[in-house]
């Protein structure tokens, strides 16, 4: 009998895949650790040709040169992806055998999987770093202004900020056409780089984010599930990938570092993208009307509660002050920083009994009439965008990676930290910033 081998691309649930005449199924088991501890997986093949059992016998024996006999597996990986079957034959499997129809069963080492899950993450990252080089990224100290037609002549259509990318159309007279956002036009070469310069560049400027896909995540201290677990993170939370590793990515959450299960995050890389003129008109004009709405409701509902002293919140014989009647910053820091000292609660809202960081900084700003998503991820894209930490003011919504707190003004944060350390103030530059917004 020729010996047979499949490639197989992924492994899932309810695969099936055909070949010469034979199925490979994939089937859950009930019991992991007695069919396969090391990947916890089992696949049957169901062979239809006329090779006898004694025939099959005999020549897993005759090729077999470590000595193992009929009832065991011989599975060779040779190469990523591609599996020789020497087959499997138990001493039970007589009961099995009808119409000359064998059913064995093939277990596949962890190396295997490894090797599968390695040769497909380099296929990814491969493909990923071609694409790079149709990039163009801006290298300026601000912003090249994109253009209509490829000369200083032509109509400013938007702006390529530095370390902005936009997609490589053609090139002219030292001019490049590109794509970016909304915006389609020329920028100066010489401001820019693309083709292989390109490809190391954008891992520089890009964001390696691992977007969460299952309702908890939980983050382990090193790439394992017998690993501790470190914290939890919510679903479409967004984590700064810092490492990637097989199966694994190492990323930062207010915990500290740690390691989630590629499993359960789609990965990317994230790069801004150029503006145009009419979207940079309109997101001002935006801002500024959020703002002025927002300090109406603010005002709004300050006089709402100062009319009424059933409002003002108690725990544990503690009294908490309503917010001040003027909707600023500094009184949403005055505000917040009353609940410094209580506790953390994974998913709560409450200023008094517990909560996490976007439900803190939600439920702060929910006392100005300013309605917040209960998400650190989605936090990054309410109100306007502020340039630098150097340009904070107090009430301003600084961005971590997996987290959210509120500038309290002087280089410090007012955040719902951790279950061991509760509502606490922190220096903002303690981890790398994402993202600062501004609701007042």
């Amino acid at each position: 009998m020729k010996r047979k081998s499949v490639k197989i691309a992924a492994c899932t649930m309810a695969a099936v895949i055909t070949f010469s005449g034979m199925k490979l199924s994939v089937h859950a088991v009930g019991d992991l650790n007695s069919v396969l501890p090391s990947a916890g997986i089992d696949y049957s093949l169901s062979n239809d040709s006329t090779t006898s059992l004694s025939d099959m016998k005999e020549e897993i024996e005759r090729e077999n040169s470590t000595g193992l006999t009929a009832s065991t597996a011989e599975i060779a990986v040779r190469g990523a992806g591609e599996i020789p079957i020497g087959g499997m034959l138990e001493s039970n499997t007589q009961s099995a055998i009808s119409n000359q129809k064998i059913e064995r069963t093939i277990v596949i080492s962890e190396g295997y999987t490894r090797d599968l899950r390695e040769a497909s993450n380099a296929a990814k990252l491969s493909e990923e770093e071609e694409g790079f080089k149709s990039l163009v990224i801006a290298r300026v100290n601000n912003y090249v202004n994109v253009r209509d037609i490829p000369s200083e002549d032509g109509e400013i259509v938007g702006k390529l900020y530095d370390k902005s990318v936009g997609t490589f159309i053609e090139e002219s007279d030292g001019w490049y056409k590109i794509s970016s956002g909304s915006v389609e036009g020329y920028v100066k070469a010489e401001f820019c780089v693309t083709g292989d310069d390109a490809v190391s560049y954008a891992r520089e400027v890009g964001t390696r984010i691992a977007t969460v896909t299952t309702t908890t995540l939980y983050v382990r201290e090193e790439p394992g599930t017998d690993s501790s677990i470190l914290g939890m993170v919510p679903i479409e939370d967004e984590l700064i990938v810092t490492e990637e590793l097989d199966g694994w990515v190492k990323v930062n959450i207010e915990e500290g570092d740690g390691y989630v299960s590629t499993d359960f995050v789609n990965m990317s890389t994230e790069f801004v993208k150029a503006e145009s003129i009419e979207e940079e008109r309109a997101r001002l004009e935006k801002e500024e009307a959020a703002r002025a709405q927002a300090k109406a409701a603010a005002a709004k509902k300050a006089a709402e509660k100062k009319a009424s002293s059933s409002d003002s919140g108690s725990s544990g014989g503690k009294t908490y002050a309503p917010p001040s009647g003027s909707a600023s910053g500094q009184a949403v820091v005055d505000f917040a920083m009353q609940f410094v000292g209580n506790p953390y609660v994974y998913g709560g809202t409450s200023l008094t009994n517990g909560a996490d960081c976007s439900g803190f900084v939600m439920s702060v700003y929910n006392n100005f009439g300013v309605s917040l998503p209960h998400s650190s991820a989605a936090d990054r894209n309410v109100g306007a965008t502020v340039n630098g930490i150097e340009n904070a003011q107090p009430g301003d919504i600084i961005c971590y990676s997996g987290h959210v707190g509120i500038y309290a003004g002087n280089g410090q944060i007012v955040h719902a930290s951790t279950s061991k350390t509760g509502i606490i103030v922190s220096n903002a530059n303690y981890r790398s910033i994402l993202s600062i917004r501004r609701i007042f």
